[in-house]
């Protein structure tokens, strides 16, 4: 009891800024964060999702703030109002994503540039805002990626591009700040149950309004909002979750990378209408 209790005190009365916090494991973080007596800012495009949300965490400080991470104006009002609301900032988790599905030789280019717009540089819009006030507060900066961080995944060029941009983009600003307190963390889940695959770019830009894959039997959104938020506690620098699609693949990456292509590829190809064969 002792020890669950000191863990709640580390984020009680925090103040979190989570980005896509609509659905998925935004949603699930703003509520295990709601657990644990944190203040919430929330940043999403869908605003009425949000405050559905508020509604479900009756008794907890939100505050919400429409927000298209894409835009730099946008990512400057959600941490400069968050400011005036709460005076501080102790977490930033840069959770906001899309994803595609489509050959890159078929693919419109466009979609490579939303992705990296969304993906990259929403993350860097909202840390570079967010940094001055996580340094006063010696805060946590997370960014939510994937094993698509890791490896290259057939199909998801751009959205294995952009994770790899934010691991290589937090990993040095962790190093920048290493002696000024500032805590760094890369979260990487496996396959998560959430919308982001029924809302990926298909190769012209539309959405794909269908998953390929069976989301039950993936890694619930609350578990891996719960690892992360402990991961955060801990102070820890990376997460990567799950065995065999997260820790096995990365391993294999460093001592196997020709095998772990193979794997990949043929492990990709054989979702329904998989692009490639």
């Amino acid at each position: 009891m002792l020890s669950l209790k000191i863990k709640h005190e580390i984020v009680k009365n925090k103040v979190v800024v989570i980005t896509g916090a609509s659905s998925g494991i935004g949603r699930a973080l703003a509520k295990e964060f709601a657990l644990k007596g944190a203040k919430l800012s929330l940043g999403a495009r869908r605003t009425e999702l949000l405050e559905n949300l508020r509604n479900e965490l009756p008794g907890t400080e939100i505050f919400i703030k429409k927000t298209d991470v894409s835009s730099e104006n946008d990512c400057r009002m959600l941490i400069d109002e968050t400011i005036k609301k709460y005076g501080q900032i102790d977490v930033l988790i840069n959770n906001a994503g899309i994803s595609m599905r489509a050959l890159f030789e078929d693919v419109d280019l466009n979609v490579i540039r939303n992705l990296m717009d969304v993906n990259f540089y929403g993350t860097v819009y909202c840390t570079k805002f967010a940094l001055p006030h996580l340094l006063k507060t010696k805060g946590s900066l997370v960014g939510v990626i994937s094993i698509a961080g890791y490896v290259g995944l057939p199909g998801r060029t751009g959205y294995s591009a952009s994770k790899f941009a934010i691991r290589g983009f937090l990993d040095t600003v962790r190093i920048e700040n290493l002696k000024k307190g500032l805590h760094v963390l890369v979260a990487a889940p496996g396959f998560t149950a959430s919308e982001v695959r029924k809302a990926a770019l298909t190769e012209d830009g539309s959405q794909q309004g269908e998953t390929p894959r069976d989301e039950s039997k993936m890694m619930s959104a609350e578990e891996c909002a719960r690892r992360i938020v402990c991961a955060i506690e801990k102070r820890k620098r990376s997460l990567i979750l799950t065995f065999t699609e997260g820790k096995l693949t990365v391993f294999m990456g460093k001592f196997f990378p020709a095998l772990l292509d193979k794997l990949t590829y043929n492990h990709m190809a054989k979702e329904p209408n998989s692009p490639f064969k």
